[in-house]
């Protein structure tokens, strides 16, 4: 049975606002989808930002198969004493964890810990992040074995990755954001990076979506209206009648089966 350690990136006062609303963590979303995957994991979870005994995971990291780092609420550049705490812990899983798959928020403090950088976006994603299209480098990679070259799928994202760490590779853009995936190697450490979110429904982003609905329009500034986001919703919705379940979590299985 494989060890992996999930690593949670929202702060317990997020998660907690989560669970009053009824959304799932981003935790227990990614439970369900690898529970639908295998049965063969034996799981632990971590939160650098708020767990008082995070050092007894460091002390440990060696003895996980993989890591899996996924979403969160926070921006890496407002430098709060919860982000270093993460990107710290980043660069300890960098240096003991033989495969991390780093998901949105997990990519970007996997970049940040590996020297590369990330900003604040032109234009987010929300809920969906439309054509996808993987490069000729992604390709070649296992993580988009059997996988579509043009997809769509769910993400929420307002920063994106614009300096890549030392010799690593972008394997997938699309119009908002030019790094949707990427692959580097750091010490003896292999990163699968994603910005969007192969392990979430679009039915908890459409929740997401009415939970911050009035961040969104009168904060984010991304709706003008409440017709707005329910237009939003709409066009979600009739992607949810298109998608097949496992080619959305496809690259989430292949990172489970190229473990070493």
């Amino acid at each position: 049975m494989r060890k992996i350690l999930i690593v949670e990136g929202n702060i317990k006062e997020e998660n907690k606002n989560f669970s009053n609303a009824g959304i799932q963590t981003h935790t227990e979303s990614l439970k369900d989808s690898l529970s639908y995957l295998t049965n063969d994991l034996a799981l632990d979870v971590v939160n650098p930002s708020s767990d008082a005994d995070t050092q007894n995971y460091n002390n440990n990291l060696q003895n996980y198969d993989g890591l899996i780092w996924g979403g969160s609420s926070l921006n890496i550049y407002n430098d709060t004493p919860e982000i270093r705490k993460q990107i710290e812990f980043m660069k300890n899983c960098q240096n003991k964890v033989k495969n991390i798959l780093a998901i949105c928020w997990g990519m970007q403090v996997a970049v940040t810990a590996a020297g590369g950088q990330v900003k604040k976006a032109d234009s987010p994603h929300i809920g969906i992040a439309k054509e996808i299209e993987i490069n000729k480098h992604g390709l070649e990679h296992p993580l988009y074995e059997n996988k579509k070259k043009k997809f769509n799928s769910p993400a929420f994202n307002f920063d994106e990755v614009v300096k890549l760490p030392e010799k690593a590779i972008c394997l997938a853009s699309n119009k908002v954001n030019k790094i949707q995936s990427l692959y580097f190697e750091i010490n003896n450490t292999k990163v699968w990076g994603l910005q969007y979110h192969p392990e979430i429904t679009y039915e908890k982003m459409i929740s997401l979506i009415e939970f911050r609905k009035k961040r969104l329009i009168e904060y984010r500034k991304v709706f003008k209206n409440d017709d707005e986001v329910e237009e939003h919703i709409s066009f979600i919705k009739k992607e949810i009648l298109l998608t097949d379940k496992e080619n959305r979590m496809l690259e989430l299985k292949n990172w489970l089966t190229k473990l070493d």
